[in-house]
C-alpha cells in the first residue's frame, strides 16, 4: 500500500532509537520506544483502514474519543 510505504520509515527510526538506547544503558527509554512503536503500528493500521474505507465508498466515522463523551451524549 502506498501509505504503508510512507509510514515504514518511522518504525525504522524508532527501532534505531531503541537500539541506541539499549547500547547506551538506557533500558527505560528502550522500553518506552517499544511502546511507542506499538502505538505507531496501531495508528498506521487505523489510518490505512480509514483510507481503504474511503476508497471503497464507506466514509462512516469510526474514530472514538477515549475518555470523552460517547455517541449517546453521556459522559
Amino acid at each position: 500500500m502506498r501509505s504503508e510505504m510512507r509510514s515504514d520509515w518511522i518504525l525504522d527510526v524508532l527501532a534505531d532509537l531503541r537500539s541506541f538506547a539499549m547500547s547506551n544503558d538506557l533500558p527505560v527509554l528502550a522500553e518506552q520506544l517499544d511502546d511507542t512503536a506499538i502505538i505507531a503500528l496501531a495508528e498506521i493500521a487505523a489510518l490505512e483502514e480509514r483510507s481503504s474505507d474511503r476508497v471503497h465508498g464507506n466514509e462512516t466515522e469510526t474514530r472514538t474519543d477515549i475518555g470523552g463523551v460517547g455517541a449517546s451524549g453521556h459522559a
